[in-house]
């Protein structure tokens, strides 16, 4: 990517404004994916054709690889798809922090990818699509990739994310494949499998006589293939999609019992008001195999959101029980150069059928999609996990503990950042950070709050470590992190050139423990009240009277202590709830105040609700509750 000019810039406007500039703090500016917005979902790197896999919680989008591609002089040319060769990974639990993969070595034909790629007769690798099964009590994970526009290839691995391996040693799919003859481009696969664990491949594009009305309006280039059971095999032969006015960019996905299949509609010709050029449209079927019926268009191009066209692609999916659709979109290089010149970067909006089974019309912004979970900062967290970036690159990692082909931030400067969105430190906030780093020149690490010139929370000192790959581990207090927030990472250093390498980060909650006092919570049930004697709490008179507060717990398992008493001599019963279920009860034995503690109780994480519950009253006795305190 093309380095900003920003620092440049700002050390211009302090020398023409007479300020002497020698301690000040000026942030690097976000490219196009501005803080608060959801597109582009990245903006460090590019990516086209996405295609979006969901398993176990997290969100996989696959891409083409879009690279920049230069001319003898320097200038970036438009795009002529030469380093279409890999295929990038990013991945999301939340929809706004992405986790930077890395880019598959996928074609290997004539030493691509510097010898590294996997499928060593191919030499291209356009617009993936992924699928997994379960095969033999195991999952197992499936590529689908294009050799250019001559036939679709398949790669597998046990992971979403790799290692990435090639069963086949040649094509699954080419224009020999029975039923495939009259495709004019045999590319842009999409995969589904059914409900039965059933595969089906979709593919194909282009028109056989752009010159031909008829043609144009019915290129019957669409094909859907019925998959063997092992997902790298075909069963049977391929059945013509007449998709009208198709031009490329197959999709598919279920819903509520139909089979929507969707493609970009061509850009030749004139066309009717129901078929309009460069736009997603959309066919539906009883079966997965068709025959599919024409019902509409719901993503209109590029340009009409964002003033920079192109070619349409997108996938439709379901996570967390929402539709969104993700496609591609020439922000990122546009908000760099000033214009598209063809090079597009992933972006996913809301996508929503109506009640007779249509797709309403998508509506493409930068806003995008809002953060659907917070993200839990005391766990490590992948520095190349970002919600919002300014100025730096990713690069492959020499740091040991990391996924599958681990990823570090690297080409950080002084004023870059990395940021994540809605970090929930709890109502104990933190208390350290840490960060894996690797140097040979060193600088700080400013932690900041919501912005980044937000609260200053913690600063990390970066010493040298004796190289870029050399890592080290460093650590410092916290103070002032509590609740949700988006944390930023500042990095500060002198000179010009490449400070430090950054492979993860971590806080550590406050371990002092959490006292909640009874009068502050939420109390239920028919005669629940406040009391000041025998001390400023609450008292439950009747069962099922409570006193309840949500808490954020980092950690599973805690000694857990409640001070109460008993309104008489009599043994006073209170259950403890932690999320709904029951983990435990305190005895309190006569009037005389007493500290009851429950040791390694396990319960879930996260945002709980935590809820005293009186239970076995039998109408002489009443229960006291002072607070609650976990250790």
């Amino acid at each position: 990517m093309i380095r900003k000019l920003t620092v440049l810039l700002w050390v211009l406007t302090l020398l023409l404004s007479g300020l002497p500039g020698l301690s000040v703090h000026a942030a690097n500016s976000p490219l196009a994916k501005i803080p608060g917005n959801s597109n582009p979902l990245m903006d460090h790197k590019l990516g086209a054709d996405p295609f979006a896999l969901v398993y176990k919680g997290r969100v996989y989008v696959y891409m083409s690889s879009d690279e920049y591609v230069y001319n003898s002089d320097g200038t970036v040319k438009e795009n002529d798809f030469s380093p279409l060769n890999k295929i990038q990974v990013i991945s999301s639990a939340d929809m706004v922090n992405w986790t930077d993969h890395g880019a598959i070595p996928v074609a290997g034909y004539n030493n691509a990818n510097n010898g590294s790629g996997i499928a060593k007769w191919a030499s291209l690798s356009w617009a993936p699509s992924a699928a997994y099964k379960t095969i033999n009590g195991k999952d197992k994970f499936f590529l689908y990739f294009a050799n250019g526009a001559s036939g679709i290839g398949v790669l597998t691995a046990d992971s979403p994310i790799g290692p990435w391996t090639d069963p086949l040693g040649k094509a699954l799919v080419t224009q020999s494949t029975p039923g495939m003859s009259g495709v004019t481009w045999l590319f842009d696969p999409a995969v589904l499998v059914d409900d039965d664990g059933t595969g089906y491949l979709y593919s194909g594009g282009g028109i056989p006589n752009t010159s031909d009305p008829a043609s144009v309006a019915n290129p019957k280039t669409a094909r859907v293939l019925k998959l063997g059971a092992d997902m790298t095999s075909v069963a049977g032969s391929a059945v013509t999609i007449d998709a009208p006015y198709m031009f490329e960019d197959s999709g598919i996905h279920k819903y509520n019992g139909k089979y929507y299949y969707s493609y970009c509609i061509n850009f030749s010709g004139t066309h009717p008001p129901d078929y309009p050029a460069g736009e997603i449209g959309y066919m539906v079927s009883s079966s997965p195999m068709g025959p599919f019926t024409y019902k509409g268009h719901f993503l209109k191009n590029p340009y009409t959101f964002f003033g920079v066209g192109g070619n349409n692609h997108h996938a439709v999916f379901n996570f967390n029980n929402q539709w969104y659709v993700v496609y591609h979109a020439q922000t990122v290089s546009k908000a760099q150069l000033g214009e598209g010149k063809g090079y597009r970067s992933p972006h996913i909006n809301k996508l929503v059928h109506n009640a007779d089974g249509t797709i309403q019309e998508v509506q493409g912004n930068m806003a995008g999609v809002p953060q659907t979970a917070n993200l839990n900062p005391y766990t490590r967290v992948e520095a190349e996990t970002i919600g919002w970036q300014a100025g730096i690159a990713t690069e492959k990692s020499q740091a040991a503990g990391g996924p599958v082909a681990n990823l570090n931030v690297t080409n950080i400067h002084n004023g870059d950042w990395i940021a994540v969105g809605s970090a929930d430190f709890g109502t104990g906030g933190a208390k350290t950070v840490k960060a894996n780093v690797a140097s040979t020149a060193g600088g700080k690490i400013e932690v900041r709050l919501d912005s980044a010139s937000g609260p200053l929370v913690g600063t990390l000192n970066v010493s040298p470590t004796g190289g870029a790959q050399v890592w080290k581990e460093i650590e410092t207090g916290v103070s002032g992190a509590a609740g949700v927030h988006k944390v930023f990472f500042v990095f500060t250093g002198s000179g010009s050139g490449s400070l430090f390498n950054m492979d993860y980060w971590q806080f550590t909650p406050n371990t002092s423990g959490t006292k909640v006092e009874a009068e502050t919570m939420t109390l239920g049930g028919t005669y629940a009240g406040k009391v000041s004697s025998p001390f400023s709490g609450v008292v439950l008179y009747a069962n099922q009277d409570s006193a309840a507060y949500t808490q954020y717990f980092a950690n599973s398992t805690h000694s857990i202590s409640v001070r109460g008493a008993s309104s008489s001599s009599a043994t006073a019963r209170v259950d403890l709830l932690i999320g709904g279920t029951a983990v435990g009860s305190f005895y309190f034995t006569g009037t005389a105040p007493t500290v009851q503690t429950l040791s390694g109780i396990s319960h879930a994480t996260g945002n709980q609700e935590v809820k005293l519950v009186l239970t076995t009253d039998n109408g002489t006795w009443d229960a006291y509750v002072d607070y609650i305190e976990f250790q």
